[in-house]
């Protein structure tokens, strides 16, 4: 879903702060580190993000420490609606990804970074 029909459709829920995309993670990452060919960090980055899938296709838990843990979680069966006609659907049970934030990466987030309302409410005040 493109950024405008994502905002016509959910008209409060406006992007408070920039996402990162792949590419611009290895772009940061090439920045960060001149002395690693743009190639080779592609590769790691792929080889990383494939890892992580492949283990979590296999039922696998990824724990990172200090990061987070990717693990899976099942979702039972349910009778489900078509919005469109309200008629009922079966749902099939399915694995679903699930991320739980670490300690340390709570923490950094919440001690750099202030709500981003909260600092909107500051910046009015003064």
């Amino acid at each position: 879903m493109n950024e405008a029909r994502r905002r016509a459709r959910f008209p409060g829920r406006a992007r408070e702060r920039p996402s990162m995309t792949k590419s611009e993670l290895i772009a940061h990452l090439a920045g960060a580190n001149p002395h690693l060919r743009l190639p080779d960090i592609e590769l790691i980055v792929a080889t990383i993000f494939n890892e992580i899938t492949e283990a979590l296709a296999r039922g696998d838990r990824v724990e990172l420490r200090g990061f987070g843990a990717f693990s899976t979680k099942t979702r039972d069966p349910r009778t489900g609606r078509n919005p469109r006609t309200g008629e009922a659907v079966a749902v099939t049970a399915k694995s679903v990804p699930y991320f739980k934030p670490g300690k340390e990466l709570r923490e950094r987030i919440n001690r750099t970074a202030p709500p981003p309302r909260a600092a909107a409410r500051a910046s009015t005040a003064a």
